[in-house]
């Protein structure tokens, strides 16, 4: 990316079922659905929304081999969409197993996102 223009992050919690996935889509739905850009295609190449770069870093605390980063992907509707894939995030207790939930475990997943845009 050449320039970057601004960062945003967020936090999604899969509080039952052990989702590494659900909860990572959480994260960059937390951290790009409290913004609006409506000078970013002015200084776009083009104009061009499309010509929008966007670095997707996830710190994820288990389960990587389980992320579905397209999943992820459809979460963000123009640009050029990277991802970087980092340790982090936490496990924490939900307190309860609940089966109709499909619960494994008591673990809720906490995934954190930051969400480079720029070009």
């Amino acid at each position: 990316m050449e320039k970057v223009m601004f960062i945003e992050i967020g936090m999604g919690v899969d509080l039952h079922g052990q989702n590494v996935t659900k909860a990572a889509v959480r994260a960059v739905q937390n951290a790009i659905h409290h913004n609006s850009m409506p000078g970013l295609r002015s200084v776009l190449p083009e104009q061009n929304i499309h010509n929008m770069k966007v670095n997707v870093r996830l710190a994820v605390p288990a389960d990587k081999e389980k992320l579905d980063l397209a999943v992820v992907r459809d979460e963000l509707p123009y640009g050029e969409v990277t991802f970087e894939v980092v340790d982090g995030g936490m496990l924490t207790s939900s307190g309860v197993v609940l089966a109709d939930k499909e619960d494994k475990n008591d673990l809720a997943y906490i995934v954190i996102a930051s969400v480079e845009v720029g070009y």
